[in-house]
């Protein structure tokens, strides 16, 4: 394959979603896995933009990083990189929160002003709007990858997201499991691919995974 044969984009963290400036909802998510598939991808020479939610991480070598906050930052930034068009893909290994607070408020809440119950709204699917706007043509056309973090019914929820969402494969793992976490350096999955078939990796490194990760994406070029 030559070199810059195609562009991926990278989703990675958490995305935050404020309350007001002090207060937020998020999740464990520390980036890691995501920095591994851009840096894997960007040693083979791919062009690689890596969407970022709040991390401490530092930036592959050769990649492009787009630092976002919320879960619709994070699709705004996907969208604009996608819609420059050619042989693309997009892989979402970002944890983005489901759920926003539905007011923020410009000042830090008193205790007293908060109450009892925070009221909610959904995000958007980052995977599902791509999705159907690549369908509409809206969006120019995509391979499109997930990741499904889950503690029970692994398989059959990857399977069902990966059919809802459109996507190549998924890559789904058990976070509660040892050494399969957020904050781990290590992760065990099984890639969970669009005609229900299931390839079961053992325990990594996650740099080592990425590499698996790349290839299988580059094989969709092929």
């Amino acid at each position: 394959m030559k070199k810059r044969a195609f562009k991926l984009i990278v989703t990675a963290g958490p995305t935050r979603e404020h309350l007001d400036p002090a207060r937020f909802i998020s999740n464990p998510s520390t980036g890691k896995m995501g920095f591994a598939i851009a840096e894997a991808a960007a040693l083979k020479g791919w062009e690689v933009y890596l969407v970022a939610g709040p991390v401490s991480l530092s930036t592959p070598k050769g990649v492009k990083r787009i630092d976002v906050v919320s879960a619709r930052d994070m699709l705004a930034a996907v969208r604009e990189t996608l819609s420059s068009g050619g042989s693309q893909a997009l892989i979402s290994a970002a944890a983005i929160a489901d759920w926003r607070p539905k007011k923020c408020s410009r000042q830090k809440l008193k205790k007293h002003q908060m109450g009892n119950v925070i009221e909610l709204v959904r995000n958007p699917d980052v995977l599902r709007t791509v999705n159907s706007q690549v369908r509409r043509k809206i969006l120019p056309p995509a391979k499109l990858i997930g990741f499904a973090a889950e503690t029970q019914n692994i398989i059959s929820e990857a399977q069902r997201k990966c059919r809802e969402k459109g996507l190549e494969f998924i890559v789904a793992n058990d976070i509660s499991e040892e050494g399969s976490g957020f904050s781990s350096d290590t992760n065990r999955v099984s890639i969970v691919y669009k005609d229900g078939n299931v390839k079961d990796l053992s325990l990594m490194p996650k740099k080592d995974l990425a590499g698996i990760i790349v290839d299988e994406i580059s094989s969709l070029f092929l």
